[in-house]
């Protein structure tokens, strides 16, 4: 209700300087960008490289901020073995794990940034092309790009322009997202 108060006396406001020939602008409108705070505080060595993958998002996205340790929407874990993979819980919520092991192999910044792109609606594209983000690992060990493309950023920036039915209706709620990157080939000895 105070709201739509406000409303009334800024449009009567408005209206009463513009009688006195007094030229009013029109403020922005309040920014409706989402927050997903990350926790980094399982990430172990990978908290660092979390931080760069926010801001990467960041910068190549609109309608949302990925903010450190202001909660836990996203959590991301150090693990050792089985490869790195995520959960998306819903649009903006689960969990990133990052293999120690694969980070030896595959950029490690690259393996971090594609996973999130998970967690904010992205799937894979194994299409092996170093340009798309969501590639994820068939573009091979020697494709080091961390940064979406501007399709994929677009479609991140569309999933979060407001609109909760888009996640129903694209099906951008729970899933497990695995085998991005392939297996860390075994050494015979």
């Amino acid at each position: 209700m105070t709201s739509r108060i406000g409303r009334v006396v800024a449009a009567s406001a408005a209206t009463a300087l513009a009688t006195l020939g007094v030229t009013v602008a029109n403020p922005a409108p309040a920014s409706a960008a989402m927050t997903i705070c990350y926790n980094t505080s399982q990430a172990g060595s990978f908290a660092g490289i979390a931080g760069q993958a926010a801001s990467i998002w960041n910068n190549a996205t609109t309608n949302l901020t990925l903010s450190a340790n202001c909660g836990s929407n996203l959590r991301i874990y150090q693990i050792t073995g089985g490869g790195s993979y995520a959960i998306r819980t819903s649009l903006g919520n689960g969990r990133v794990y990052i293999d120690t092991q694969q980070a030896q192999q595959y950029s490690p910044l690259r393996i971090m940034t594609h996973e999130i792109g998970h967690i904010l609606g992205l799937p894979d594209n194994y299409n092996g092309n170093c340009a798309l983000l969501m590639s994820g690992g068939s573009a091979g060990t020697s494709c080091t790009n961390p940064y979406p493309s501007t399709a994929e950023a677009n479609r991140v920036s569309n999933l979060f322009a407001g609109t909760r039915a888009a996640e129903r209706a694209e099906g951008n709620g729970s899933a497990v997202f695995r085998d991005s990157w392939p297996a860390v080939a075994a050494t015979v000895g």
